[in-house]
């Protein structure tokens, strides 16, 4: 653990011009007196590496000086070759970054931990991108022009769709970030000093302004994020709660397209069902359900099941007409057009 924190403490000092001691005690959680214990060590063993006293002092490290990446653990090697698929990094513009970095980390690993790096990258994957997902893909221009907006610390005029409308709404924002979650990335940002969360797909324009970011003192992206992520999941804890049964044989499908309303673990039945407890934010959400026809079979509450029932006879309805019907009606309705 000790020579772990060693090398924790140097590449630190390597990525700035110096860290106060309590600073780096609180990053690798420890005393303040484990720190200076250390610094003592690095300095024994060869580091140029030294505390300055003074309000404005702290531990320095002798400017250019470098070491290599031979200090990573087995684990640690193999965590940096969890390969992920390239749509994060391509729409960022690290298509080609991503593969070079990762080659120049391999030439440093040292021998023993490059064949269980190598392997890792070829026997896991991991897919952050949600099953059948349908267009809407941020525009690479727009996504493009948030990201420069973040790495230039500069408000952003935003043209944006909410969903359920078709007009866009302008706004200035002061961006603190970009994430990716679940394969759709969002823009963090404060608007009129409030925490907002947009969806890059749903941005009609981005320009960036001039003027710098206005963020909020002492806030920064993962504390942000964090804030908003809560409100939506707080959103769907005050939602529409529904008990169904689904076909053991369409289980897997279900609870794959479900995953995000599933609010229990599935309770096997026995008869070849399988009782399912969801969460929606309104009961007209519940006609996704409706998809899958008489494999799944809303239970409770009451108010579910008649709007099913509801739209499921509108359904009915609407294709137990015969084209003569149809086409009867469309023609009153040109007669009509005709008249006024």
């Amino acid at each position: 653990m000790k020579a772990d924190r060693l090398l924790s403490i140097l590449l630190l000092l390597q990525t700035r011009e110096g860290a106060s001691a309590p600073e780096l005690a609180r990053r690798l959680e420890v005393s303040v007196r484990t720190i200076y214990r250390d610094v003592e060590a690095l300095s024994a063993a060869g580091v140029p590496v030294w505390v300055e006293k003074g309000r404005k002092g702290g531990v320095r490290l002798l400017p250019g000086y470098r070491t290599d990446v031979p200090g990573l653990t087995g684990d640690e090697a193999r965590a940096l070759f969890v390969l992920t698929v390239d749509g994060a990094y391509e729409a960022l513009g690290l298509g080609g970054a991503i593969g070079s970095a990762l080659r120049k980390v391999m030439a440093a690993l040292p021998a023993g931990h490059r064949p269980a790096a190598e392997l890792t990258s070829e026997r896991i994957l991991v897919d952050p991108v949600r099953w059948m997902r349908g267009a809407g893909e941020p525009a690479e221009v727009e996504l493009a022009t948030l990201q420069r907006a973040v790495f230039t610390d500069r408000r952003l005029r935003l043209s944006y769709r909410h969903g359920g409308t078709t007009a866009p709404c302008d706004y200035t924002v002061d961006p603190y970030g970009l994430v990716n979650k679940a394969g759709v990335w969002y823009l963090v940002a404060d608007r009129d000093g409030e925490p907002r969360l947009f969806r890059a797909d749903r941005v009609v324009t981005a320009e960036v302004a001039d003027e710098p970011v206005r963020r909020r003192h002492g806030h920064g992206l993962a504390e942000v994020w964090s804030v908003l992520r809560d409100r939506v999941e707080g959103i769907r804890e005050a939602v529409l709660r529904a008990t169904c049964r689904v076909r053991r044989e369409r289980l897997d499908m279900f609870l794959r397209i479900q995953a995000g309303n599933v609010a229990a673990a599935p309770v096997e039945r026995g008869d070849g069902w399988t009782e399912v407890e969801l969460a929606f934010p309104a009961v007209r959400a519940v006609h996704s359900l409706l998809a899958f026809g008489p494999d799944v079979e809303v239970l409770e509450p009451p108010d579910v099941r008649a709007e099913l029932a509801s739209t499921a006879a509108a359904v009915a309805a609407l294709y137990g007409r015969d084209g003569s019907e149809r086409e009867h009606r469309e023609e009153q309705q040109q007669k009509r057009l005709r008249r006024s």
